[in-house]
């Protein structure tokens, strides 16, 4: 009982937070996109490209703003490529998807063997500087937490992204294009225009969640998306399309992972193996519980063809 105890601390929850930004970033993202119509299965490839676009940009300017820069611009290049085959094409928007992850992994190899001349990490890069808040900077964990400058961008942008989508005419006409686009067709809206923008939301905020793993690890690692972006889908899906919603999902899903390295670190007598296997396995219940509750738009995944 006493080794349980212990999982709980304040240590919890500062790991908690830093597993779940980019689990925020990719949902909210996710959010976007879908509430505009367009599926975007490609978070896994986005948040690649953001965390390879991140280092690259950081490695070659010494500047890490100037990385998180080129990551948004990465991320939001790779979306457009998504847009085009799904909105332009009418391409089947889970494929494509899916295709964007595997490009992803490819391109991200080519080019960290191209410029680092090695196939696996490109080395140790700065992270952002600090940002020092008055009375919270020395607060252990808290400080850690209010200090980091993506931390704060996130809390922002989970706000940001709920006052947009629910307070703004751009993200009633959003909603409208994903809901019924001929409808909003009718009223003048521009269904294609709204569903790019969407996309490209989204490419930008997945790609801030690759930032956030590259930062955190100092280096970029082949693979280093790790399944998150699936994980991103699944919270997106059990916040009911809801910006908040699905940040509060994430945050979940981010404090089963944290229980999961805690058990390790404190050596619970479980098996590694059924320790590890926590996370996916609380996903799959989550997602196989939630899913039947949840009402996705109505012209969400359906191509539009203006009449």
């Amino acid at each position: 009982m006493n080794e349980f105890l212990q999982i709980f601390t304040l240590a919890l929850l500062g790991t908690t937070i830093r597993i779940s930004i980019p689990y925020i970033l990719a949902a909210l993202g996710a959010t976007v996109s879908e509430l505009g119509g367009v599926v975007n299965i490609g978070l896994e490839g986005l948040i690649l490209i953001g965390a390879f676009c991140s280092v690259l940009g950081n490695h070659l300017t010494g500047n890490p703003w100037l990385g998180v820069l080129c990551a948004v611009a990465g991320g939001m290049l790779f979306a457009e490529l998504h847009a085009v085959v799904c909105i332009k094409f009418r391409a089947n928007q889970i494929i494509s998807g899916l295709a964007l992850n595997i490009m992803a992994v490819g391109v991200t190899k080519f080019f960290l063997k191209y410029f680092f001349h090695s196939s696996s990490n490109s080395g140790r890069i700065s992270g952002l500087p600090r940002w020092d808040i008055p009375f919270l900077s020395g607060v252990p964990v808290l400080g850690d937490i209010v200090s980091n400058p993506l931390i704060l961008i996130t809390l922002l942008l989970i706000f940001a992204v709920f006052y947009t989508v629910y307070k703004t005419p751009f993200g009633l006409r959003l909603r409208a294009v994903g809901e019924n686009p001929e409808a909003a067709d009718t009223l003048g809206v521009n269904v294609y225009k709204m569903r790019y923008a969407g996309v490209l939301i989204s490419g930008a905020l997945a790609a801030l969640g690759g930032v956030w793993l590259a930062y955190d690890q100092h280096q970029f690692t082949d693979g280093m998306s790790g399944g998150r972006g699936y994980i991103a889908l699944t919270a997106m899906i059990f916040g009911k399309w809801n910006p908040l919603l699905a940040a509060l999902a994430s945050l979940f899903f981010g404090f089963a992972e944290a229980i999961q390295i805690q058990l390790q670190t404190i050596g619970v007598d479980l098996p590694v193996q059924f320790i590890q296997m926590i996370p996916y396995v609380l996903t799959i219940v989550v997602l196989a519980g939630s899913f039947s509750k949840s009402t996705a738009p109505s012209a969400d995944g359906v191509p539009y063809e203006k009449q």
